[in-house]
């Protein structure tokens, strides 16, 4: 995980003009400060391994000292709590690193949380919620670990982790067309997700031996239809402005997951504040 999470922290840093005006760097104080992470609204707390990763990078000393802040992520942390950071740090590693590191944790637990919400309407109905590639350029292993924090699942990561079959494909190959060359890429372990938009697509699809439908814009009539006919090994994804609002229509009987674009596109912003003093204070 710690490679994983500081891969980019050092292009952020630098983003933020970190190394610009050197003397400026050096002649930060390194008076030690107590910190806290202060929640101002409700959140699932999310993104503390970049939050931390952040600080570590600026010093490496710290890396045992943050540890047990982890313990406070996937944590239903209420307006009001304050966390307080183990041991001190650095006042100038502090001003440095602050505004990098709550962008992240606001970004991952905004998404936590709204993923969450979503999940708390679906888990009820044994329908799962998954993510999409509508993500941040650079931010999408940070948001799709949050929908993971907030109880979703992830979808595929990049455009060939599963092969899925969209409305361009089909408008220059046509369904069978498109299904014919994934197929013909003789790469049988990858599964094949064709979107569909009516039921007699459904039908064409099945026909050709898909078995993962995403079906997309349906209306709940539509839906109710297709999961009325659904065949044994058969998964029903639903997608299309799928969100709070918007999917108590679609928990039907034999839909087995959502996919949601607004948890990582849109999530409603999360109020999380960074502040430190001097130790003696």
């Amino acid at each position: 995980m710690q490679n994983v999470v500081s891969g980019d922290i050092d292009s952020w840093l630098i983003e933020d003009g970190f190394g610009e005006v050197g003397i400026y760097w050096q002649r930060l104080p390194v008076v030690p400060v107590r910190a806290q992470i202060k929640i101002k609204s409700d959140v699932i707390m999310a993104g503390l391994p970049w939050f931390c990763a952040v600080f570590e990078k600026l010093a490496p000393e710290l890396i045992e000292s943050l540890r047990p802040l982890q313990e406070f992520e996937g944590k239903e942390l209420k307006a009001g709590t304050v966390v307080s950071l183990p041991g001190t740090l650095p006042w100038g590693v502090a001003i440095t690193g602050e505004r990098l590191a709550l962008n992240l944790l606001h970004k991952a637990s905004a998404v936590a949380t709204a993923t969450k919400a979503l999940v708390n309407l679906t888990a009820p109905a044994g329908i799962k919620v998954l993510d999409t590639r509508k993500t941040t350029p650079g931010l999408r292993a940070l948001e799709k670990y949050a929908v993971t924090v907030g109880g979703g699942c992830n979808h595929r990561f990049t455009q060939v982790d599963v092969w899925m079959i969209k409305d361009n494909h089909k408008e220059l190959l046509g369904l069978k067309g498109a299904v014919d060359f994934f197929r013909g890429l003789n790469q049988p372990y990858k599964n094949l997700i064709v979107e569909i938009h009516n039921l007699a697509e459904l039908s064409e699809a099945r026909e050709l031996g898909v078995q993962h439908f995403l079906l997309d814009n349906f209306s709940p009539e539509m839906l109710a239809s297709a999961c009325s006919k659904k065949r044994a090994g058969e998964f029903f994804e639903v997608s299309g402005g799928i969100n709070l609002q918007t999917v108590k229509s679609v928990l039907i009987p034999g839909v087995d997951a959502v996919s949601s674009g607004a948890i990582t596109q849109f999530p409603a912003a999360v109020d999380i504040s960074f502040k430190f003093q001097p130790e003696s204070v």
